[in-house]
């Protein structure tokens, strides 16, 4: 089964992020932020691999939408961290490109989704 390339992006910031909270905890000893972060980060994976088999275009939609907030969740934790010092500036740029990558395929894909659903509602009537 060939992976979308939002799954494969969600997933692959998810990595990320895991290497991301390891180094936070071990090097950086921040704990509280850093777990935030790994929590939404690895989120938006979970929520595009459950949309992938969702039940309708609905709840395609809903899980889709949970990603979008997880992504914009991590996108502040970044930020957060970045402001902190905890990330040099190239780290955080690089963090921030590969989360607003996401973000931008998360938005076009409730976009299309959501259009669509609105087209087969008005042929409906």
């Amino acid at each position: 089964m060939k992976k979308s390339v939002t799954y494969e992006k969600s997933f692959n910031f998810a990595v990320r992020t895991i290497k991301v909270y390891k180094w936070l905890c071990d090097t950086q000893k921040e704990f509280v932020m850093s777990k935030q972060l790994l929590r939404s980060g690895t989120s938006i994976g979970a929520n595009v691999k459950e949309a992938i088999n969702a039940q309708s275009k609905k709840d395609f939609i809903s899980k889709y939408s949970i990603a979008l907030k997880e992504a914009s969740e991590a996108e502040y934790w970044i930020e957060l961290l970045a402001a902190g010092q905890y990330f040099d500036a190239r780290e955080s740029k690089s963090l921030l490109a590969d989360i607003n990558e996401v973000i931008s395929l998360l938005t076009a894909s409730v976009k299309t989704a959501k259009a669509g659903l609105k087209e087969c509602i008005v042929e409906s009537e």
